[in-house]
């Protein structure tokens, strides 16, 4: 008995090792989900794995005139399990046209804005854009979604690197690009192995969702691309978008240039753009630059017309479904914060699923992976995650980091409420702003003179070139929350004027060591705009107009010990044209006013000062 019972146990061990030789079936890698979030995913992580593959994907249009449909270079990066095990994916696709470079130089790619309002002067220099050849378009995004089971795809849009057509900054073709790309996605549209002719190249590793980022320009083509409804696209998260070119380089019928770019129009970023084939752009340029947008873009009025409406993203949104996770900085003074408010509201009325994230900071920031990753899991994905009953407003407040956003019911805050302030005498110094009295029957003066920057009027304790009304010293913290309103009864010495407006906390910190320690918002206009956007009126020097506009909007909180005070100013050194000092403005007080969105309403604002 005991030898069988050995050789019994021997054939076992045995029986293991052949059994042990025999290949297991293979897990295959699929996508993991924890907390209603894609996880990484330890077999999509290897960057030396990823099939990378160029293309190009033909659109509906011929913008450079060629007589061939355009066709915009490609790039996609997804994981090897893509193409050894079947495993489709959805779509994270980011399109710019900033990935083969732009135009190096200095003022002189710039229009001057040392003239006077309405006079015509020589435009700027022209400049070549040397292209920038990379083995890929971009690697941005690739490392945070891949390994999240995403593949990540990349275009130039039109007239940029090696996609063709023209560029066109915010015409239809740049619209169209991304719907071929999320066409070719989804198997509605053709891609090529080279730009001319090649073999035809199928995204057979699709899900047919798709998701799209960027930041600025980046961030734009997502709403571009949304506004064709085109089947497919689930979600965007826009960053710093533009949504209208026209509140980008005007404001309320001022010609005024996105902070930090003095100068700059619409044909000076389409040549800053214009990487795209050498032997096209004269052409291009003949086309677009030269004639569409010199007849369109109008420095000499800034009102809105036909061209400005037709690079207005706001307007061309029935058709628009995906699902919306917008972000900006309150202090973006380049791209304004305006532009994403705009787009957010307007997608709420549309029952869209929208959230908005602002941070306190300037141009650019994404929202935290978090919130990004929890919409993408949703729309992409499919995974039932709850984030449409999450909060709809994220706010960084003041001082907090940029991943540590405060949740709110919405934006604005829905306890905000509308508080009209209205002015008493003592601008060149100091005047009052009270919500309790109309303001008097003062009529106070200011001279122009652009020689002098908004922070020198704000911190002069005495300026005829600016007028300023303050709040009481806020004995508590006053929350402010969505877009404030101003009303200025003005009249002019001369037919044209600038007009500006800052909301600044006083008293002004000259080490300011937080963005947010000085300028709570801004805003501009035209007063030969009052009646009209879209019609000039000359101004009668001496006569008097109501101007009203919106300041950009806002979310933040103002220390106690602080003083809100409305500035009221003529040409923004920052940003509108440089007329020669000595125009001068008069305001009526009596027909002006403030209105501010505060937390709580005035009962909140007069417990503040009390």
């Amino acid at each position: 008995m005991i030898k069988h019972r050995s050789l019994y146990i021997a054939m076992g061990v045995l029986l293991t090792s052949i059994s042990s030789m025999v290949a297991q079936p293979k897990v295959k890698a699929q996508p993991v989900f924890k907390d209603g979030q894609a996880q990484i995913v330890e077999a999509f992580s290897s960057p030396e794995d990823w099939i990378r593959q160029e293309l190009w994907v033909e659109t509906t249009f011929d913008s450079d005139k060629d007589g061939k449909p355009d066709r915009m270079h490609v790039a996609v990066t997804r994981p090897a399990q893509t193409e050894t095990e079947g495993l489709k994916l959805p779509v994270i696709y980011v399109s710019s046209p900033y990935f083969a470079g732009v135009a190096q130089g200095g003022r002189e790619l710039f229009w001057s804005v040392e003239h006077e309002l309405g006079e015509s002067v020589e435009g700027p220099v022209h400049p070549d854009v040397e292209r920038i050849e990379r083995p890929f378009i971009s690697n941005s995004h690739i490392e945070k979604w891949v390994p999240r089971g995403y593949i990540v795809v990349h275009s130039s849009s039109p007239g940029t690197g090696l996609s063709q057509g023209a560029p066109t900054v915010g015409g239809d073709n740049e619209s169209l690009a991304p719907k071929a790309v999320i066409d070719w996605l989804c198997g509605r549209a053709k891609g090529y192995t080279e730009p001319y002719g090649g073999d035809v190249v199928e995204a057979f590793w699709s899900t047919g969702k798709v998701g799209m980022t960027g930041t600025s320009y980046n961030g734009t083509i997502p709403l571009a691309a949304a506004t064709t409804g085109v089947e497919g696209l689930e979600a965007i998260i826009p960053i710093a978008p533009n949504t209208s070119y026209y509140h980008y380089y005007r404001s309320n019928g001022l010609v005024r240039s996105p902070g930090g770019y003095l100068g700059e129009d619409i044909d000076v970023l389409y040549d800053f753009i214009h990487s795209g084939d050498e032997s096209k752009r004269a052409a291009n340029n003949a086309r677009i630059r030269d004639s569409i947008m010199k007849n369109g873009m109008d420095r000499i009025t800034g009102d809105y017309n036909d061209f400005w409406a037709g690079r207005d993203y706001l307007n061309e949104m029935e058709p628009m479904k995906a699902a919306l996770l917008m972000s900006h900085g309150f202090n973006d003074w380049n791209v304004m914060p305006e532009h994403s408010y705009r787009i957010y509201k307007k997608a709420k009325e549309m029952g869209i699923p929208a959230q908005i994230y602002y941070h306190q900071q300037g141009h650019g920031g994404p929202p935290p992976i978090t919130l990004m990753n929890r919409w993408f899991t949703r729309y992409l994905h499919g995974i039932e995650n709850g984030v449409e009953n999450d909060p709809k407003a994220w706010i960084v407040r003041e001082n907090d980091k940029m991943n540590a956003p405060t949740a709110y019911p919405d934006y604005p805050h829905p306890d905000a409420a509308e508080v009209t302030f209205y002015l008493t005498s003592g601008g060149n110094e100091a005047g009052g702003l009270t919500p309790s009295e109309k303001g008097d029957n003062t009529r106070e003066s200011l001279t122009d003179d652009y020689t002098l920057s908004g922070a020198e009027l704000a911190m002069a304790a005495r300026s005829e070139h600016r007028l300023i009304y303050t709040t009481p010293v806020l004995k508590e913290a006053l929350h402010i929350s969505g877009t404030p309103r101003v009303t200025i009864r003005v009249a002019s010495s001369k037919p044209a004027a600038n007009l500006s407006v800052w909301l600044v906390s006083l008293p002004w910190n000259k080490e300011a060591g937080s963005i947010t320690d000085n300028i709570i918002t801004r805003g501009w206009a035209d007063p030969q705009n009052h009646s009209s956007l879209t019609e000039s009126e000359p101004l009668k020097p001496g006569e008097f107009y109501e101007v009203s506009f919106d300041l950009n909007p806002d979310d933040q909180v103002i220390k106690a010990g602080q003083q809100v005070g409305l500035m009221i100013f003529s040409s923004d050194q920052e940003f509108t044209l440089h007329p020669k000092p000595g125009t001068g403005l008069t305001v009526d007080l009596a027909g002006t006013s403030l209105t501010l969105p505060v937390v709580g309403g005035l009962e909140t604002f007069v417990k503040a000062v009390k």
